[in-house]
This record gives structure tokens, sequence and C-alpha cells, in this order.
């Protein structure tokens, strides 16, 4: 295991510049580097992730100082991957329990005006790891090479888009995404190149839109506890097959597309035309929701 030399660590201090944004953590490229796994706990405060055409393989910036919050970052190379772990922790003026309660019976009327802003090169390929605690993320995966993809939230409201447009720079094995009591967002799917989305609903919501066509075959598996799933198709042209293990307690709305073709099985038209380039869904779902809507 070795140590990765290029470690740059810099601290902001200085009881007045809480409000300027300024470079928190930073690694920089080595070219013994050929990938990275990127490990990333926000466990509060409001979080984004976007690319950028520097060669960094991570740049944190915040308006918060160093000493003002909670972390742990470390950074590794073993077998050409650089391995980044960094968990971020601010501190909740009103406390975690009440937190939670808001995400559970209401909202706040005050948001934290704290943030980390992190940026990723769009030069190297990344395993990327994201779990959130409480707060707000919003992560924009336009340009990235992103080979793989597991996002966890608890009760944070989480937002994944591919908001100019680019697509995925590689093809992706696996996207990931698992909802406890928050909510997440996952839009533009198609984008993402991935060859399996999972999904994982507790007690939360979770949107999936796969826009208007997925770029590779795809194959989404999830998984509904007590909370809601919303599924946007993409176009009629996409074939759709859908099969659902569901119990009595739960409640399944399916768009006018989808008809029954089996025992708890559902396709539209497209699929009986072309079943082998199928969108196909395995769900499972025991007392929450799941909702199809009609591609655009």
């Amino acid at each position: 295991m070795i140590k990765h030399g290029i470690l740059v660590f810099l601290a902001i201090l200085g009881g007045h510049a809480a409000a300027q944004v300024k470079k928190q953590f930073s690694v920089e490229s080595n070219e013994g580097c050929q990938s990275v796994k990127l490990q990333l706990k926000s466990k509060t405060g409001n979080c984004f992730i976007r690319s950028t055409q520097n060669s960094e393989l991570l740049a944190v910036y915040s308006n918060q100082n160093l000493e003002e919050y909670n972390h742990n970052f470390s950074n590794e190379v073993k077998d050409k991957v650089c391995q980044v772990k960094l968990a971020l922790e601010q501190e909740a003026p009103q406390g975690v329990g009440k937190s939670i309660s808001y995400q559970v019976f209401g909202r706040s009327e005050r948001t934290s005006d704290k943030f980390w802003k992190v940026y990723l090169t769009e030069s190297l390929p990344y395993f990327l790891e994201l779990e959130y605690g409480l707060g707000n993320a919003n992560i924009d995966l336009s340009g990235l090479s992103v080979q793989k993809l597991k996002i966890k939230t608890a009760s944070a409201d989480v937002n994944i888009n591919y908001a100019s447009g680019l697509e995925n720079k590689v093809s992706m094995d696996t996207f990931y995404v698992k909802v406890d009591m928050g909510s997440v967002n996952a839009k533009q799917l198609n984008l993402s190149r991935a060859k399996v989305v999972m999904a994982d609903v507790g007690f939360g919501n979770m949107l999936l839109d796969f826009g208007l066509k997925p770029a590779n075959t795809q194959r989404v598996v999830g998984s509904v506890g007590a909370g809601n799933l919303t599924i946007q198709l993409p176009n009629e042209e996409t074939p759709v097959v859908v099969t659902i293990n569901e119990s009595w307690l739960c409640s399944i709305n399916l768009c006018k597309s989808l008809k029954k073709v089996g025992e708890n099985k559902f396709a539209n038209a497209a699929y009986a035309k072309n079943p082998k380039d199928a969108l196909a869904f395995d769900l499972d779902v025991s007392m929450g929701k799941i909702v199809f809507k009609e591609g655009q």
C-alpha cells in the first residue's frame, strides 16, 4: 500500500473569512493513477458535485472555515487506483433529532447557507461512493467518466442529473441509489449509459427518469418498502417490460401503454416487436407505491 505523495491539504483560517469561498481539500493528478475511487460522506449540510477540466482529481471548496466542521480525509494509491476518502460533518444548529423530525413531518423554515462544492476531473474514470445524512445534495454527472456509481441517503434530498446534456464518457457498470427517509430525483438516466440501475426505497421518495431513449440496453432492479417510487419511461419506441412482485398492502399505478402479458408481467407495444432490446424492470414492493408515467 503506497501513500500518495501529492496530497494537498489547505486549512482556511481567520474568523472573518467564513463567508468567502475557499479551497479546503484537493488531490492532484498522479502519473501512477489510472482511475479514482472516491468515497464521500456528508452527514449534514449542502453538497454540490460537478465536473471540471482541471487536472485535480478532487477539489473541495466551501464558505466555511476548516475549524467550523468535523472532517476525515485520506488518500493513497493502490494498484494504480487513487483511493480518496472524505467525510464531512457540519454542525447542525437545530440538532440532529429535530432535523430528522422536519424530514418526516415538515421542512424547517430556515435552511443552512453553508455548503461544499466538489469538483471532479474529466480526464480520469471514477468509482463514486456517495453517502448523505441530512441536508441537500446536487450531483451533476455531465462530462464525467463514471464506471460505477453508488449513492445512499438517510434523510437528505438528493438530485442527480446531466445538466449540460453530456452523457457519461464510458459505459457504467451499475447505477445504484438507496433512500431511507429522504428523497432522490435521478433525471436523464439515459445519459448514464448504465447497464444496470438498482433502486432501493425505504420510507422516502424516489424518481427515476429515463429520458427519451436509453443509450444502452438496461435492466432496472427495484425494491420499495413503505416509500414511493416514480418511474418516467422513455419514448414509446423503446420496448419496455415490467415484472412486479407485489403485496396486498401496496399500490401500483401503471400507465396506459403497459398491458398485462403474463402473471405480474406487463409490457408496451414496442416490446412485442423487439423484446431483445427491452428496458426491463424487475420490482418488489411491500407497503409502498410504484407509479409509471408515460414517455414523452
